[in-house]
């Protein structure tokens, strides 16, 4: 047991009602230094202590600061479509009873792309026909995504042209084996060599496409990344690559924001027709405007978040415990030296204090750790995945409170328990 200076018989105040703010706030100051010293005589058993306050603060800041940057990642590539885009998902495949995620059954064709486009104020529609696939070129190659789609996609997604064209109306209705390739392809396999890539054949699943053009950067997005992509026309995608009259989605872009809620009723009334749905009958497709797509985006961010809140603030829940056992422990083997206080004059709240200063100090302490661990692993996890760092002052401010309020939840009990002492009987204690 460390030797720690209490306050004498003398300067101890016998009565509370005669206590002057003065003497209060220099008895709160003895005993918060006498509570740093006990926590200092046990360095190693008090950073274990709050070792798991550091672990929940730091995954609560980490996790706020990480899906804060998806939140606003996508909130950004949503708003990029425009407010006047309109997605077609297919509807939900089910599997012995059970239904799978939105977008897993395969319900579009190309006829239903070729019926939409007559509706009115539809200014572009494009089919999207997602194929993984391998691309070399020489003695190179790289895992990307290929997508089948329109020449009016260009319009439709925003994409500028580094070099090159797109793929026009005639290599799509002829089927051209030709491609326009992402930075993240060309890096991969033209860039080390040197080689203009415009007018170059490479080799996608075995199949040749010759290159007419690349893309400008739009740089990481999150989890996925924009420019490792290849877009080929939709009809060399399904007959050549993917081999199936289905596609995987329609984007269409309406001729103005006003007309888009009256261009999603007719899409709907018109697939209905298509798919030959019975009034009353269940859709076996979806229909998304951005303002749709960005409010789903936002609920599953939420959910999202307070989910991985709730792991995290079971963390902060064993740390509270783990205080109270070491504060229980703790006064345990200092009955000796609360009996000494005591019998020098120091009150039953002076003990309580002392002790519930030790917890809040304690839960603090690992409060402003695990801050800083969790700003920096927020930090490194979004710079891995090209995500924004958005720092949440209202995030930093919770998490420490409640660590604080951990502290003096779970440090009252102890540090009653040590104030109800009976000096005589603490005293006898070896």
């Amino acid at each position: 047991m460390s030797s720690v200076t209490y306050p004498s018989a003398s300067s101890a105040v016998p009565s509370a009602s005669r206590l002057q703010p003065r003497g209060r706030g220099l008895l709160i100051g003895a005993n918060f230094r006498t509570a740093l010293k006990a926590l200092r005589a046990n360095q190693l058993r008090s950073f274990l202590t709050t070792l798991g306050v550091i672990i929940g603060v730091a995954a609560v800041i980490a996790i706020v600061t990480l899906t804060q940057g998806v939140s606003a990642t996508l909130n950004q590539r949503l708003a990029g479509l425009g407010t006047n885009t309109l997605m077609i998902q297919p509807g939900a495949a089910s599997s012995n009873g059970a239904f799978r995620a939105e977008g897993t059954a395969q319900t579009l064709k190309t006829s239903d792309v070729q019926a939409l486009a007559t509706i009115p104020h539809v200014a572009n529609i494009s089919p999207v026909i997602s194929v993984g696939a391998q691309a070399i070129y020489g003695n190179r190659n790289w895992n990307t995504q290929v997508q089948g789609v329109y020449p009016s996609y260009q319009s439709l997604q925003n994409w500028q042209l580094a070099g090159g064209t797109w793929f026009s109306t005639g290599d799509q209705l002829g089927a051209a084996p030709v491609a326009v390739i992402g930075q993240t392809v060309v890096d991969n396999l033209f860039t080390p060599t040197g080689i203009d890539p415009i007018g170059q054949t490479i080799r996608i699943n075995n199949q040749l496409f010759r290159v007419v053009g690349t893309l400008q950067a739009k740089g990481s997005q999150g989890f996925g990344n924009a420019d490792d992509v290849i877009f080929v026309p939709s009809t060399e995608a399904q007959d050549r690559l993917k081999n199936s009259q289905y596609v995987d989605q329609i984007q269409i872009q309406a001729d103005g924001a006003t007309n888009v809620v009256q261009v999603q009723q007719n899409v709907t009334t018109a697939l209905e027709k298509q798919h030959h749905i019975a009034a009353g009958g269940t859709d076996d497709f979806r229909v998304l405007n951005a303002n749709q797509l960005l409010q789903t985006a936002q609920q599953t961010t939420t959910l999202l978040t307070a989910l991985l809140v709730g792991i995290a603030a079971i963390s902060l829940t064993v740390g509270g415990i783990g205080i109270m056992n070491i504060m229980l422990v703790s006064v345990t083997e200092r009955f000796r030296e609360i009996g000494i206080r005591m019998a020098v004059g120091a009150r039953r709240s002076d003990i309580r204090n002392q002790f519930l200063i030790e917890a809040v100090v304690l839960s603090a302490v690992g409060g402003l750790i695990g801050i800083l661990i969790g700003l920096l692993a927020g930090l490194g996890i979004s710079a891995a995945l090209g995500l924004p760092l958005i720092v949440s002052p209202l995030a930093i401010l919770i998490a420490f409170g409640v660590a604080a309020i951990i502290g003096i939840g779970f440090g009252l009990y102890p540090a009653v328990r040590a104030a109800r002492l009976d000096p005589i009987v603490a005293l006898r204690t070896e």
